[in-house]
């Protein structure tokens, strides 16, 4: 039951890293006209939450089996 646990807390964690790395890279409005960009948009702070969340789940994955 316990590793268990840790395997699902550690790829849940996995995930929603991956997932805070993809929305920070990614550009999120973007208005253009031609070739020329004039307006790009990005709100990263929600990125960052998930990203230190992602983090705190894996090391708390990696203390669920010691004892």
């Amino acid at each position: 039951m316990n590793n268990s646990l840790k395997t699902v807390a550690l790829i849940s964690g996995i995930v929603i890293l991956a997932y805070g790395v993809y929305t920070l890279f990614k550009p999120e409005t973007q208005i253009s006209i031609g070739d020329v960009d004039l307006i790009e948009a990005q709100d990263n702070t929600n990125s960052y939450i998930t990203i230190a969340v992602g983090i705190v789940i894996v090391a708390l994955s990696s203390i669920i089996g010691k004892k």
